[in-house]
């Protein structure tokens, strides 16, 4: 993964965006064996898969507030060969209510999981490109998820179910996943409550923030020079903004473009309490969410992240944490941290785990026992 469109920035780019880091070490120690024998088991048990990750890789929820937290285990000597990938589905109360595991490669990416009213919805693309996607309820039952052959309209409801290449949606009314009618077959998108669609025209020059629905243009804004447009757009609570670049696609981000008035007006956003200047953020690097009600999640990945103080998104305050956090989500007003390695190990880091706060990171808890 909150709303349709932060969904999308969101829990789906399954290196979830990262605020803070640590390279500490809790003393956990020599656990090679164990983790060696996870990742070459055949059939490994979520358990073992589990307890060897140490800290979840994602997380997402569901419309009751199910928990669906996905586990991978790499070759740590390689970045190739064999790996063991899980899912724990966690009720309300933190009772598990399902789990499954499986072997698995490296060259595989990681299966994407995001929450939706009745469940979660899983997206894959195998190493030769394939595509596939599967629902599951909250009790961990599979339904089938459609492949639409064609671009389709988006409607109110619509969520978007994996950014960047061959971006696509999926539509829980009938539980199809489609790429949206009218958008690039190669760009980030982002899908507001409405169901407009938001998203980057490269074709032009200077290139255009598109907003579009059913296909047909409703409003198309230039960035103002000398910017241009990163990859990173994002669309909630009545408030989109993407990041403004210097020194072109991959250059460094100066700042937002914001509307909260469904582009008729646009205002940037080039202090307000962040320090764009000494965060150098890459496009790739930048964290960037819109939260239901509105507020912007801004960070940098391995870094720092900011809150904005209200719905104007005018002042935003630096977020602080009980441990540093590796990767960074927000699932509808929740915000949700995870404590691990930053770099290959086979040991746990101190705190290692997942942290929620509901009080936009005043204060935090600790999802289970871990580190």
């Amino acid at each position: 993964m909150f709303t349709v469109a932060a969904a999308v920035v969101s829990v789906m780019s399954l290196a979830l965006t990262a605020c803070a880091q640590s390279d500490s070490r809790d003393g956990s120690g020599d656990r090679k064996a164990a983790y060696k024998r996870v990742v070459k088991d055949p059939h490994p048990s979520p358990d073992a898969v589990i307890e060897t990750a140490g800290a979840p890789a994602g997380v997402a929820r569901a419309g009751d507030g199910s928990l669906l937290l996905s586990y991978i285990v790499r070759n740590i000597e390689d970045d190739e060969g064999p790996a063991a990938a899980a899912w724990r589905i966690v009720s309300p109360a933190g009772r598990t209510v399902a789990q499954q595991a499986w072997h698995t490669n490296v060259e595989d990416l990681p299966d994407q999981y995001i929450g939706v009213r009745d469940g979660f919805v899983r997206w894959h693309r195998s190493s030769r490109g394939a595509e596939s996607a599967s629902a599951l309820d909250v009790r961990g039952k599979r339904h089938k998820v459609t492949l639409s052959d064609r671009a389709l309209g988006t409607r109110p409801g619509d969520i978007v179910l994996h950014e960047g290449t061959s971006a696509r949606f999926y539509r829980p009314a009938n539980r199809t996943m489609a790429a949206p009618a009218g958008a690039p077959e190669h760009t980030d998108f982002a899908l507001d409550e409405r169901g407009s669609v938001w998203f980057v025209d490269r074709s032009r020059t200077p290139n255009r923030v598109v907003q579009q629905r059913d296909g047909r243009t409703l409003a198309s804004m230039p960035m103002p020079k000398p910017y241009t447009f990163g990859d990173a757009v994002t669309a909630a609570g009545g408030t989109t903004a993407l990041a403004m670049l210097r020194g072109g696609p991959n250059g460094t981000a100066q700042g937002l473009l914001v509307t909260a008035d469904d582009g008729a007006h646009w205002r940037s956003l080039t202090g307000n309490g962040i320090p764009w200047q000494d965060l150098e953020l890459e496009s790739w690097s930048l964290v960037l969410q819109a939260l239901p009600d509105g507020r912007l999640l801004v960070g940098e990945k391995g870094g720092r992240c900011w809150l904005a103080d209200d719905r104007s998104n005018r002042a935003f305050h630096q977020l602080k944490t009980p441990v540093p956090f590796t990767s960074f989500t927000a699932q509808g007003l929740t915000l949700y941290g995870i404590a691990d390695a930053t770099k290959p190990t086979y040991d746990l880091v101190k705190g290692e785990g997942l942290y929620a706060s509901d009080d936009g990171g005043r204060t935090w808890r600790r999802q289970g026992k871990r580190g």
